[in-house]
């Protein structure tokens, strides 16, 4: 059974950082890309950053020079190190991965910035 564990989230105040982790497990997770997407209240889900299996990255346009992707595949996990938080980054924030023509989705962690 495949598992996707968001932790991290939470309030911060504008300005402040916060790092989320996604731990897997049921899958070769070192062959998995990994991502974070993020749904506010009323919006479509969207793309917030992903790194592949190799350890490239990539990122929305909105999140560039402040958020930052990362895994680890001893550990199973993907992190996003959030710095320098807008309230426009208030969501929910959701792990995924995606490989051998699948795709998986963890439950989601609030994050939520105050003004």
């Amino acid at each position: 059974q495949v598992q996707l564990v968001e932790s991290g989230g939470g309030l911060v105040q504008a300005g402040g950082s916060l790092r989320l982790s996604c731990a897997a497990s049921g899958i070769i997770f070192r062959i998995y890309h990994m991502g974070w997407y993020r749904q506010a209240p009323g919006k479509q889900r969207e793309l917030v950053a992903a790194i592949t299996s190799g350890g490239s990255t990539n990122y929305a346009d909105f999140v560039k020079g402040r958020f930052t992707i990362s895994r680890d595949n001893a550990k199973d996990t993907v992190y996003l190190q959030m710095t320098s938080l807008k309230p426009e980054d208030t969501a929910v924030y959701y792990c995924t991965s995606w490989g051998t023509g699948r795709a998986y989705w963890g439950q989601g962690t609030q994050v939520t910035v105050s003004s």
